[in-house]
């Protein structure tokens, strides 16, 4: 939980060492320089370690209590190009994921992989879809259909949840009638 936050003042004072210890082109580094180069690349290290390790606990605690793990399966890369990548390397999520899926299988639970596309623009209540994606400063979900009001991330879990105990992978697969009971109405996820 932001481990690179807090290690950041002291990755800050390595760097300015760094900066300070920096010879001209063509000279080799100073051995200050590789020094505090090495206390740089420790500090990176600690984080990403400390990461990984409220990762593992965190999946732990998730595999325990459910029977189900359905797992949103995006591709963080396309964040390392994004202005959230300092925050996406701070979340270690790719890592979290891999660990969330470890787990889970060694613990004999379920888990399934479930496609992102269109989990914030469909209805966790009725399965309509939204004309339009929401934009990411819209943080209320208001289906157009039902009139469902969620929070825009709960009804996209919800999706998610509701696609993988269907025994889906995608929002695609998931039909509105799936989810609609016999004598009409809508069916809570």
């Amino acid at each position: 939980h932001g481990h690179r936050k807090r290690c950041a003042a002291e990755l800050a004072r390595a760097q300015r060492t760094m900066a300070r210890r920096r010879r001209g082109k063509g000279h080799p580094p100073s051995k200050g320089y590789r020094r505090a180069r090495t206390q740089a690349a420790k500090v990176q290290k600690k984080a990403a370690r400390q990461n990984r390790h409220d990762g593992r606990i965190w999946a732990g605690t998730v595999v325990d209590a459910h029977h189900l793990v359905a797992v949103e399966d995006f591709k963080p890369r396309f964040l390392s190009k994004s202005t959230m990548a300092r925050k996406a390397a701070d979340a270690a999520i790719a890592t979290v994921k891999r660990e969330l899926i470890e787990q889970g299988r060694r613990a004999g639970r379920k888990v399934v992989l479930v496609r992102p596309a269109y989990t914030t623009m469909t209805c966790s209540r009725c399965f309509a879809r939204a004309k339009q994606p929401l934009g990411l400063e819209e943080r209320i979900f208001r289906c157009r259909a039902c009139g469902h009001t969620a929070c825009r991330d709960r009804n996209a879990a919800r999706v998610v949840l509701a696609v993988a105990e269907r025994g889906h992978t995608g929002v695609d697969d998931v039909s509105q009638t799936d989810h609609l009971p016999p004598g009409g109405g809508a069916v809570a996820v």
